[in-house]
């Protein structure tokens, strides 16, 4: 399976993913982090692919979506944004009305 492939695989099997450095639990930079504080303050179940053990997805996925930074997320397969755009959607509410409108459950 092509990198191609194997990334549409993964946000078509998991209704959220973020491409991010590092894993949930160890961020590897800020941008990171800060997402997976979001996710994790709305109490969101996501998946994660951490692209410095990738060379192959943490190019891929730029190319996937003509996006240039890490991270990532997308929900419901759809690219949904990096650190300042997720950030500025949960600070308007908007992230929150995106993920119930797409049915994904959180606690907030």
């Amino acid at each position: 399976m092509d990198t191609k492939d194997q990334i549409a695989k993964t946000v078509s099997e998991n209704d959220v993913v973020l491409y991010m450095k590092g894993t949930p639990i160890f961020p590897q930079c800020g941008f990171s982090s800060t997402v997976v504080q979001i996710l994790d303050y709305l109490g969101v179940d996501y998946a994660s692919v951490n692209v410095l053990e990738d060379p192959d997805i943490r190019q891929g996925i730029k190319d996937y979506n003509n996006w240039p930074t890490i991270p990532q997320l997308f929900v419901k397969g759809e690219f949904t944004g990096g650190c300042d755009i997720i950030r500025e959607m949960f600070e308007s509410g908007e992230l929150r009305t995106l993920l119930a409108d797409k049915g994904v459950k959180t606690n907030a």
